[in-house]
């Protein structure tokens, strides 16, 4: 029997029938049509279903949809502007070359959205600690931390610090 979940995705209140039991990132995929999330490997351990649930990231093939019910879920497609610019992100991705396949740079760019609206500034130890979940075989993960390195520098800056 369906159920009717209610909860915000990309800033936009929806409405739609799920089953129970059924994985937010199904829901987002095959209901919504929000392809950046990706099925991976499905236990949660590569990332790239990565989502922020009311600000936080989470791996969406563990997460039920049910569960997100009232909340605020946010997808890659949620962060263009509305004249379809890419996001000051997603466009230091682009810059320092961190995107080849494509297939994990959703979850990342999602988990850097998380990291840079701590406000905090962080090494670069510390942000290979802090993706460590998340699997790329194309980049050596090298342009992915310059990329948010740079991020998180620019972001620190303009708040003020240094």
């Amino acid at each position: 029997m369906l159920e009717i979940l209610h909860m915000n995705v990309n800033g936009k209140d929806v409405e739609i029938p799920v089953e129970p039991g059924e994985s937010l990132v199904d829901t987002l995929r095959n209901r919504l049509h929000l392809t950046s999330v990706k099925k991976g490997c499905e236990v949660g351990e590569c990332g790239a279903c990565t989502v922020l649930i009311d600000g936080e990231a989470v791996d969406s093939c563990l997460y039920l949809s049910t569960w997100a019910e009232g909340k605020r879920i946010l997808t890659v497609e949620g962060l263009k502007a509305p004249n379809g610019e890419l996001s000051r992100i997603q466009q230091a991705f682009v810059d320092e070359a961190a995107v080849q396949c494509g297939f994990c740079t959703p979850g990342l760019i999602l988990s850097a959205v998380e990291i840079v609206g701590t406000g905090k500034k962080y090494s670069r130890e510390e942000l290979r600690k802090l993706i460590s979940g998340h699997l790329c075989r194309c980049t050596g993960y090298e342009n992915i931390l310059n990329a948010m390195e740079r991020i998180v520098e620019e972001t620190y800056k303009v708040a003020g610090h240094e």
